[in-house]
């Protein structure tokens, strides 16, 4: 039988990717946006593992965590955090959680995180040992395919021609598809560094990967969100 997860983010870009994802990886998700939906459900259908998110509005992610241990549950929890201090994440942790995972984040690395937890509790893990790939290791999101070993991109059937840090930075993008990368983070994992805030670097290769991807009367795949950074989503 599925693991039954009960998913609280009250983003909901990102809820709805992780829930997708979750799915497609074998579990029972049950997803909700807020600390007190997650109770409620908590209460309802005790699942078999937790993903919460700390920042939610009304009850958020540790008092929910704090509530369901002073109540005995030992149901393990994943939180879900965009808190990087030390400290942040000790108080997640003294709070109940048994693991975290700091935004943006890959999702493999929430699958792995997940069965590391069912492991560790006994849980038996119906789950792959892997997340589920196309034939010779390709990856698959809003109607784009790509190869990471041959370094090649299509749309649909027609194969996309990209330089090699286009490549990257959509791999990167599809990679996280649903989940809003900040400029920062995007900096650091295709250049290394941090241009600072005056540049127009990252925007220059969006703009050029919008114009090899986009397709007359097609949707646009790659979204600006203000302020942030982007977005890998079919709208």
């Amino acid at each position: 039988m599925p693991q039954n997860l009960l998913l609280a983010e009250d983003d909901r870009a990102i809820r709805h990717a992780l829930e997708r994802a979750l799915t497609l990886e074998g579990y029972a998700v049950t997803a909700v946006a807020d600390g007190v939906e997650a109770l409620a459900q908590a209460h309802r259908t005790p699942p078999d593992v937790l993903v919460l998110d700390v920042m939610m509005p009304g009850i958020d992610g540790l008092q929910v965590c704090r509530v369901l241990r002073a109540e005995g549950n030992r149901t393990p929890i994943l939180m879900l955090t965009a808190l990087v201090e030390t400290a942040d994440r000790i108080a997640g942790l003294d709070a109940g959680a048994d693991d975290y995972v700091v935004k943006p984040f890959d999702v493999e690395e929430v699958f792995a995180r997940l069965r590391a937890l069912l492991r560790r509790t006994g849980a038996p893990v119906d789950v792959p040992s892997e997340p589920p790939r196309m034939p010779d290791g390709q990856i698959a999101a809003a109607g784009l395919r790509i190869d990471p070993q041959a370094r090649r991109v299509w749309r649909g059937p027609h194969e996309v021609e990209l330089t090699r840090t286009e490549f990257d930075l959509l791999e990167l993008l599809v990679r996280n598809a649903g989940i809003v990368l900040d400029h920062t983070t995007i900096y650091d994992r295709i250049w290394g560094y941090d241009f600072g805030p005056g540049s127009k670097n990252l925007a220059v290769y969006v703009g050029y990967l919008r114009r090899k991807l986009d397709e007359p009367g097609a949707t646009s795949l790659i979204h600006t969100v203000r302020g942030v950074g982007y977005v890998l989503r079919e709208d």
